[in-house]
């Protein structure tokens, strides 16, 4: 009985040899170091992949920013860009909103409160508010542009003091990033407004060295001869400055109202009502019905939004010079093409 108890152990001595002899063996010595190197190249070429994102690799604080790397696309960032430029393309506001960020103190650089003309590079921490930018966003939000149909008695802040109804009432909502306004309409007008996801988009189709045409539908109440339409073509000094239209057509019109279709290449406020005042006649109604190669569809009814397909998205980046780094997206699936069609928070009678 003694020596079947003692039976068992043996089996138990016997692997444990086994499994020291592959390790011990000198044979197996030059595929070790086979096995230690392979993996050194690797590590060093990770950084360096094509689905790594710098800005998204040297923000460590983000939860699972290494494992977004990997799989989502880079964003085109290289080491010293602008920090409004990285942050607007994410999707967080326009260049010039960044800006007034950077200005009031809001934004920190490897704990130092960043100035504006500061650039960063893929070993730099960025902190809005304190908190750290989302990774996934960095490293490239799908870009999308809605076409809207403002009415009148909207204003285009993202929220009113006096409790207004805003444009943003009645966008689709978004997961990741917002929707940035291209310019904005004064709370009389109405006609198409522009808004995308992508800040530096935004940005270029605002700022006047990209020159984009900006077309209205305006009804004058008086007499407009041809030589107030020479003096609006030709220059009209304003309080800022120099203005003019680039073109006037007359569209016709009854009594002591007539239709013209005005082009002007800048977006000052108020600036075409001021023009047409100054030679002492009045704006009786002011519709914006064209933005750079984008028209306001006639199947678009007030306070209607419509997302522009890939074409359309396209026009916008050749006007501005931008390369179609991101792959437009179409319309969601997840919001049906009818329910974009239809107003989400109420109606506004057609002015007479």
């Amino acid at each position: 009985m003694p020596a079947r108890r003692a039976a068992p152990p043996r089996p138990h001595a016997a692997p444990q040899k086994k499994l020291q002899r592959p390790a011990a063996a000198p044979t197996h010595k030059p595929a070790a170091k086979g096995r230690i190197d392979s993996p050194s190249p690797k590590r060093r070429e990770r950084p360096e992949g094509p689905g790594e994102g710098e800005i998204a690799r040297s923000i460590g604080s983000v939860r699972g920013s290494s494992t977004a790397g990997r799989s989502r696309p880079s964003p085109s960032t290289e080491p010293g860009e602008k920090l409004q430029k990285v942050l607007a393309r994410a999707g967080y506001g326009s260049r010039r909103e960044i800006e007034g960020w950077i200005a009031e103190g809001r934004i920190t650089v490897n704990k130092q409160t960043a100035k504006l003309g500061d650039r960063i590079s893929e070993h730099d921490a960025i902190l809005i508010d304190g908190h750290p930018p989302q990774a996934h966003r960095l490293a490239g939000p799908k870009r999308r542009v809605l076409a809207y149909y403002k009415p009148e008695g909207e204003v285009c802040t993202r929220t009113d003091e006096q409790g207004r109804a805003t444009i943003f009432d009645r966008l689709p909502k978004l997961r990741n990033g917002r929707w940035i306004a291209v310019g904005r309409l004064d709370i009389n007008t109405t006609g198409l407004i522009l808004l995308t996801t992508d800040g530096e988009l935004a940005n270029r189709l605002m700022h006047p060295s990209s020159e984009v045409e900006r077309q209205y539908a305006v009804r004058v109440l008086g007499e407009v001869t041809q030589e107030m339409v020479q003096k609006l073509k030709g220059g009209v000094t304003l309080e800022d400055g120099m203005a003019h239209f680039d073109a006037i057509q007359e569209a016709g019109g009854e009594g002591a109202n007539h239709w013209y279709h005005v082009v002007l290449k800048e977006g000052r406020n108020r600036e075409v009502r001021r023009l047409w005042e100054s030679q002492g006649v009045r704006i009786s109604r002011l519709i914006r019905v064209r933005y750079g190669p984008i028209n306001l569809s006639r199947s678009l009814r007030v306070g209607q939004w419509q997302e522009l397909e890939s074409d359309g998205v396209h026009a916008l980046l050749q006007l501005t010079g931008m390369e179609a780094t991101q792959e437009p997206s179409k319309p969601s699936s997840k919001v049906p093409r009818s329910r974009a069609h239809k107003p989400t928070v109420r109606t506004f009678r057609k002015s007479r």
